[in-house]
């Protein structure tokens, strides 16, 4: 038999699931996100048109309520990953956590790992929601085909990074509201500011550098393919990979220095 998961792995991999699956937050994001899903699935299925195989985005106008639940859920994800860790800080239970896993890089590893997971599987029930919201109001109205998939595996990848982002931040800033904070404003404001003056002075490809332009392209596989704000979406997974890891690495790398 193979082991999925290295034995000394096990415990805290095990400690980790407790505390996501316990917390009364988490239950209560799911839950909405669930909701989410099926107003705006159910609403752009019944009000959308004929798919117009020209049109985005390519997946059909159906589809609408889809992307908005995916890009729900991966903010979710980054701010489930920022308060989860930077929770851990703030309650001294990362003190309690290290007793019985002396090893900072299986204790970070295991936060990742588990948080990661959990946002995939949160991204699935999305998904599995959405499709048949999509195939009781949207008959007609749209088609599953491989650029369909695309969107479906784009925001499986794309909810996983940014879980690993915020749980990063939140390793990084020590406290929920400044790593909670860091990863709405970034989203809903500051990015979106980039973008206007990349775009003001000449230079609107440099926002495809960025973390939020590669997630809309990760889920957006295909569609909107003349905004130079999007870039392909095999590069931009790329590019969201790199600040995944890159993010990840640094919450890592304080873990392992700080004072417990």
């Amino acid at each position: 038999m193979i082991d999925v998961v290295p034995a000394e792995l096990i415990p805290p991999v095990l400690s980790e699931y407790r505390k996501a699956v316990t917390l009364r937050y988490t239950r209560v994001l799911a839950g909405t996100l669930v909701a989410l899903t099926i107003v705006a699935a159910s609403v752009t299925a019944i009000m959308a048109g004929p798919r117009d195989p020209d049109g985005d985005p390519v997946t059909g106008t159906a589809t609408i309520g889809l992307y908005l639940a995916l890009f729900a859920v991966v903010v979710a994800a980054g701010v489930f990953g920022a308060a989860g860790a930077a929770g851990e800080h703030q309650h001294n239970t990362l003190v309690t956590t290290a007793l019985f896993t002396a090893d900072r890089d299986r204790l970070a590893g295991s936060k990742y790992l588990v948080t990661a997971a959990a946002a995939v599987v949160a991204a699935l029930a999305v998904e599995v929601v959405a499709m048949v919201c999509l195939l009781l109001f949207g008959r007609g109205k749209f088609e599953i085909t491989a650029a369909l998939f695309a969107v479906l595996g784009g925001g499986l990848l794309a909810a996983a990074c940014w879980a690993v982002i915020g749980t990063g931040l939140g390793l990084l800033l020590r406290s929920p509201a400044l790593a909670v904070g860091a990863v709405l404003v970034w989203v809903l404001l500051a990015e979106p500011l980039l973008w206007v003056v990349t775009a003001g002075i000449g230079l609107p490809g440099a926002a495809t550098l960025l973390p939020g332009s590669a997630t809309l392209s990760t889920v957006l596989a295909g569609s909107f393919t003349d905004s130079d704000l999007l870039a392909p979406a095999p590069a931009a997974i790329v590019v969201l990979l790199l600040w995944s890891v890159g993010v990840g690495a640094a919450g890592w790398w304080a873990l392992r220095r700080a004072e417990l």
